[in-house]
């Protein structure tokens, strides 16, 4: 109760506790008898961000004394905390190895496009043919180029400046979200 933080809530029945409080008492009756292995699907759906980066520290705190864990999570901050990844597709590793070894790895370019028209942006990237990908995040487009591509900012820059488009235009460090991206596109 206490290594949990649960000592507050030990009269009250589970249903009232909050979503991190739910998680914390969860993992508390998972490790009570010490396992060597633990598997958690999702462990943090539906907590608030504290909750998350307080659950983290306590899984750390298992690995430290020996405890191997399995998270599967589509988040992939959490993801990038984690020792070693396993990307999956179909039921299939598509990538395998430590987050800074997989966005290293990826093949693919990576470009930030910073604009205050991420719209027409975007309309005027679409017919790219070694654009992989176009996410847009706020007032910035990160994109995924071929690796065949030359120089996708300078390609992206006389693009945006031949539609009378102003931007700031990249290149930007891969996310494990760019990985993933990376290693499930085209495979369906």
């Amino acid at each position: 109760m206490e290594e949990y933080r649960l000592a507050e809530f030990q009269y009250r029945p589970a249903g009232t506790l909050s979503g991190g409080q739910k998680q914390r008492l969860a993992l508390a009756a998972a490790t009570l008898h010490e396992p060597s292995l633990l598997m958690l699907d999702e462990p943090t759906s539906a907590v608030d961000p504290q909750s998350r980066r307080d659950f983290w520290e306590s899984l750390f705190a298992l690995t430290a004394t020996g405890t191997t864990i399995l998270v599967s999570t589509h988040y992939m901050d959490e993801a990038e905390r984690c020792h070693g990844l396993a990307i999956l597709d179909l039921g299939r590793i598509v990538a395998n190895g430590s987050p800074q070894e997989l966005m290293a790895a990826l093949p693919l370019k990576v470009v930030e496009i910073e604009t205050d028209d991420p719209a027409a942006a975007r309309a005027a990237l679409h017919g790219l043919d070694s654009l992989r990908s176009l996410a847009q995040l706020g007032l910035r487009l990160h994109a995924l180029f071929a690796p065949a591509e030359p120089d996708p900012v300078e390609r992206v820059r006389a693009l945006l400046a031949a539609r009378g488009l102003g931007a700031a235009v990249r290149v930007a460090a891969p996310s494990l979200e760019d990985v993933f991206v990376g290693a499930t596109m085209d495979k369906h």
